[in-house]
Formats: structure tokens, C-alpha cells, sequence
């Protein structure tokens, strides 16, 4: 959602900078931004709805020369997409941007507006600035420390004051903030993605954490003012892993990456000759896996789509039933959780608000917790027991390729790891399917030559009003995920369905004009989802079928296929969904929709 990024250094000029920090995260999704600097003449303030372009636009023609500044792309949540509710807000000599929600926002300006404080927007943030202003007595980070124990909700915070012209006060609770260190400079963002160009020495600030930074020094507390230590962690990728590297989209880049994030979530993890799995993170001994009762997974989007497929995973390897529950529906349940049940929380952040707070459900509950996620340094994996990282590198498009591939490469060695340990594997067996893992990246690459084939079919596509994706079993959950992408970059309405319930409703909808586009690869449920496919095209749909090398059924009644290498059905969801994505990708091209930031999305959700 929203993006927070600030610099303060000695000498020097920062805000241009900032403004390529601020477009390192328009990634997140935003529809206004702003900077604020310590100019000479006092902070100076320069916002505007819309791109980014608009506010270096503005820039240009209102210059703020400045060696300690701050930005923000906002996300409207409350208020709408204006130059008055834009960030950062001022009040007197003070400003501030916010990431979050502050909840008791109205309470807090009724009160401040009995103390004579004027409003300019309708944004929740003000009361921020009017608040800490307030409470002022010469320590920026003092009055920060008494305002933030009165804000109830979530939020990011980093505020400036004239009379503190080299120092910047940030504040997190919920939402993430990482500082970024240098030699004689230091930084702060929402994402370790806006701090690459300058350094790749970060600290992750933890949920009540007030940190303050001068060019030379910074410093962090709690909310009392105790100090705490926070380690320096060195990012291991580079600013130039987040470029596009050729490609004409992010998208397009990180769909093609999908091998190597395969090969890099099992590097060092496999040892195939003696049949062993070595989960970096996993703190879970093998007796409680063996004594546990089920699992529950959380997660939203396509994480939840991810969660579907670990829930056949674990349930054919492990013989452990399993429930999925968007993470979003599961904090307002009851969570029916105990010491004997395994909580997985999946995120591509670790920054998700609903996941993290239905993990915390589970953790208080007590139930052992994992998360799967693509951020060593995340609030959700700081809160779990055990934490799985994706190694996906960064991903930048909006819409998830390579963050889902590498969840469902992870989620499959876990139940591996599951099924081996609770004796429902042999190791032959165990030795045999890693043996399969180990060639997966191979059959992805051959998948990705479905491309020109996907973009053939994506040209006429485009002009669909509406598409039904169909499929049975574990290839069900790439049904939805196949359908999500093709609704959020295109913006054609699509539905994702279990092949077996057309007959219970959406068959009605089935006409000449309805795309159907069936995964019916092979599988134990190939001829059911064939004759499925029959059904579909004797009502007049136009069948675009996902089929192995040597098919020789679903292809008859097809109108287009794309054929793919044959794999075990275990594994065939992390194969199938490459055409589903390119076709998505395709398609949108084809519309000319903004395919990296599609319309109303953002890339990391951190409110409710």
C-alpha cells in the first residue's frame, strides 16, 4: 500500500534521491505522493495526485534544495485521491507521512479540534501531525514516543520538525519500516527496495520501535525511551535484481525467473542419494511432527491459492487433514487451535495485516507456527516459531509469478518432510520423489516456450467479456490462481471452478462467446476433466486446453491447447500455471492495461 522513504545525510542534496526511492515503490500500488525537505527557508512541501512523473514534474519548477527529506506514495484509504489529503501533512513546523490505519483518528481530532487544532484534510495522518505537535518540547523523538502510546491501529511513521533540521523520527506498530545505513548518510523506507541504490546495510525496526536519524548517527528505543539493539543485516541482492533486465515488464521478467526460483528454494535444503530434507528455519522437532492433528493454513490472494495446493500436498504425503482459510475470514472465527496443531501462515511479504494477525491468533492459541514467506526480516517472520523462506529474490510486478512459485516449491518439500518423518513415506520413496524436484526447473523452462503460443491465443482473447478457468484436484487451486491473474492485469471478469461443479451452475453461462480454459493435464482425474471439456464444447465454448506431450483426447475438442512436458501430478501445478500466467500477461499487453501496476491493486496489504 502505501510507501514511506526519508534520507538524512551531510551536505549534499537528497530529494531527487528520494523521488527514485519513491519509484521503486509505486510497485505497491498509489495514487498520490509527496516530498517534504529541510530547506534553508524552513521544510518545504511538494505534492500531487497521480504518478509519480507528475510530482518530479513539480519539482522542476519548485525546487527543494535539501539534505534531510522525507516521501510518500499514498494509497487512499481515508479521504480521497486529492492534493489536500496527499502526504506528507503539516502542522505549524512539524510534517509527517503515515503508512496504516490509525483507528481512533476521529476521537483523536475531536479532541484536537477542541484545543483549537485546524484541519486541512480528511485524512486519518493529520491527527498525527496535530498530535505530536501538541505534546512538542524540544524532542522530536520524545514527542513521538508520548503520541504513539495514544494511536490505536497500525501504522509507519516518520515526522520532521523545523527546529530539528538534520533529524528524522520514525515509529512502526503493524507496518513495516527499515532503516538503511551509510557513511554519513541514513535512510529509512517502507521496503528494503527503495534503500538499494544507496545502501544495502539495513535495520529491520520491530513493531514499538522509535528510531532517530541524523546524517552521523541513529539510534533506536522502545515507546518508554529504553534503548534497544537492532542488528545490521547485509541484503544479499542487488538494486540492479530489481530491473527489468530486458524484459518489457517486470512480469514478464520475474514469470521467466520461475526456474532458478525453483533451484533456489531447494539449494542446500535436498540431498537426494540419502533422501533427507533440511529445512533452514524449520524449528519444529520430528517427535511433535509426529503427534500433531492437523494443520491449518492462512494466507490471502494468491498465497491462499498456494495454500490450496499444500492442502493435497500434505494430505496425500502426510496423512494429515487440512483446512485453508483466507486469512481475512480466519481472525473473525473462533481459530479451534491447540498445542497439537500446526499453523501455516503464507505471505510474499511477511507484511500481509490480515495474515499476520490471524498468526498471532494461532501463536496465542497455542498452536506451533510457520511462516512461509519471501522476507527474512518480516514482522510475520520474526512472530513464528519457524520461518521458510522462498528465495525468490525481489518481485516487483503487483501480480505474484515467481513469489507463488517459490511458496509451492517449499510447500512441497514440507510435506515431504511431513510424510518422511511421520513414516508415511519410504525412504526409497522419498529418495525417488526429490530425484523428481531436483529435474522440476527443467520442465519449467520448457513451459516457458509456451510463450509465442500464449500470445497467439491472448490476441483474440482480449476481446472476451468474461473467461471460465476449470480444473480437478490439486490443479483445481491453479484454476482460481490461472483466473486471478487473467482478472487483475486484464480486467476481463474470471472464474475459477472445480471442472466437477459445471453442472451445478456455471454451465448456464456457457455460450459461444465464453472462453473455457481447462487444465487437463495428465492426472488420476484426466478423463473425468475430459469429459468435463466435452460438455463445455457441446454448448457452443471456445476450449483452451492446458494438455500433456502425446494427448490425444482433449485436443479433439479443443479450439486452441497449449501443450506442456509431462510431469507427476504432485508437481504438475508449478508447471501448469506457466502458460496461465503468460496468457494473462499476453492478454493484458494486448489490452494495453498497465500489466506491472494493474488499477486499485497494491503489491503488500498491510491494513485490514
Amino acid at each position: 500500500m502505501c510507501g514511506i522513504v526519508g534520507c538524512t545525510a551531510q551536505g549534499g542534496e537528497v530529494v531527487a534521491g528520494l523521488v527514485e526511492s519513491l519509484k521503486r515503490l509505486e510497485y505497491r500500488g498509489y495514487d498520490s505522493s509527496g516530498i517534504a525537505a529541510q530547506t534553508v527557508q524552513g521544510i518545504g512541501i511538494v505534492r500531487r495526485v497521480g504518478k509519480i512523473r507528475e510530482l518530479e514534474a513539480q519539482l522542476q519548477q519548485e525546487p527543494l534544495i535539501a539534505s534531510t527529506a522525507i516521501g510518500h506514495t499514498r494509497w487512499a484509504t481515508h479521504g480521497r485521491p486529492t492534493e489536500a489529503n496527499a502526504h506528507p501533512h503539516r502542522c505549524g513546523k512539524l510534517v509527517v507521512v503515515h503508512n496504516g490505519i490509525i483507528e481512533n483518528y476521529l476521537e483523536l481530532r475531536q479532541e484536537l479540534g477542541a484545543s483549537g487544532a485546524v484541519f486541512q484534510s480528511e485524512t486519518d495522518t493529520e491527527v498525527v501531525a496535530h498530535l505530536v505537535a501538541s505534546l512538542w518540547q524540544g524532542d522530536l523523538a520524545a514527542a513521538v514516543r508520548a503520541a504513539v502510546g495514544r494511536l490505536e491501529g497500525s501504522f509507519a511513521l516518520a515526522l520532521m520538525h523545523e527546529d530539528t533540521p538534520e533529524v528524522i523520527v520514525a515509529a512502526r506498530r503493524d507496518s513495516p519500516l527499515v532503516l538503511g545505513v551509510g557513511e554519513g548518510a541514513h535512510w529509512l523506507a517502507s521496503d528494503v527496495a527503495a534503500l538499494l541504490p544507496w545502501t544495502r546495510r539495513v535495520i529491520y525496526l520491530e513493531d514499538g520501535d522509535v528510531a532517530e536519524l541524523h546524517p552521523t548517527a541513529l539510534s533506536v528505543t522502545d515507546m518508554a525511551g529504553k534503548k534497544q539493539h537492532r542488528p545490521v543485516v547485509e541484503i544479499s541482492w542487488s538494486a540492479e535484481m530489481a530491473e527489468k533486465g530486458g524484459y518489457a515488464h517486470f512480469m514478464l521478467k520475474e514469470i521467466h525467473e520461475q526456474p532458478t526460483t525453483v533451484a533456489n528454494a531447494l539449494l542446500g535444503r535436498i540431498a537426494e542419494k540419502s533422501g533427507t530434507i533440511t529445512l533452514d528455519g524449520f524449528n519444529i522437532d520430528d517427535d511433535t511432527l509426529r503427534s500433531l492433528r492437523r494443520v491449518s493454513i492462512v494466507a490471502c490472494g494468491t498465497s491462499w491459492h498456494a495454500g490450496q495446493v499444500g492442502r493435497f500436498l500434505i494430505e496425500q504425503d502426510a496423512g494429515l487433514p487440512v483446512e485453508v482459510d483466507y486469512a481475512s475470514e480466519a481472525i473473525y472465527r473462533e481459530p479451534m487451535l491447540g498445542k497439537d496443531d500446526l499453523l501455516i501462515a503464507i505471505s510474499q511479504s511477511g507484511e500481509t495485516a490480515d495474515t499476520r494477525a490471524a498468526l498471532r491468533r494461532g501463536r496465542e492459541a497455542g498452536a506451533h507456527t510457520l511462516v512461509i514467506s519471501n522476507v527474512a526480516g518480516s514482522s510475520m517472520a520474526r512472530d513464528a516459531q519457524s520461518v521458510l523462506l522462498t528465495y525468490a529474490g525481489p518481485e516487483i510486478g503487483v501480480a505474484s509469478t515467481k513469489a507463488f512459485m517459490g511458496q509451492l516449491t517449499v510447500l512441497s518439500l514440507l510435506a515431504l518432510k511431513l510424510g518422511a518423518v511421520r513414516g508415511k513415506l519410504t525412504n526409497g520413496e522419498l529418495r525417488r520423489r526429490l530425484h523428481e524436484l531436483k529435474l522440476l526447473p527443467h520442465a519449467i523452462e520448457a513451459a516457458l516456450h509456451s510463450s509465442d503460443a500464449a500470445k497467439d491465443i491472448a490476441a483474440e482473447l482480449a476481446a472476451a467479456r468474461d473467461a471460465l478457468f476449470i480444473g480437478r484436484g490439486v490443479n483445481y487451486p491453479i484454476a482460481l490462481e490461472g483466473a486471478l491473474k487473467l482478472k487483475e492485469i486484464s480486467y476481463i471478469h474470471a472464474e475459477g471452478y472445480p471442472a466437477g461443479e459445471m453442472k451445478h451452475g456455471p454451465i448456464a453461462l456457457i455460450d459461444a462467446s465464453m472462453p473455457v480454459i481447462a487444465i487437463a493435464t495428465h492426472a488420476a482425474t484426466y478423463a473425468v476433466i475430459a469429459g468435463n471439456v466435452e460438455e463445455a464444447k457441446a454448448r457452443g465454448a471456445r476450449i483452451i486446453a492446458l494438455v500433456s506431450q502425446g494427448d490425444d483426447r482433449v485436443a479433439k475438442s479443443a479450439w486452441r491447447t497449449i501443450v506442456l512436458p509431462a510431469v507427476p501430478e504432485n508437481l504438475s501445478p508449478l508447471v501448469n500455471i506457466v502458460p496461465l500466467q503468460l496468457l494473462a500477461y499476453w492478454t493484458a499487453v494486448a489490452r494495453n492495461a498497465d500489466v506491472d501496476q494493474p488499477r486499485n491493486l497494491a503489491k503488500t496489504v498491510t491494513v485490514q
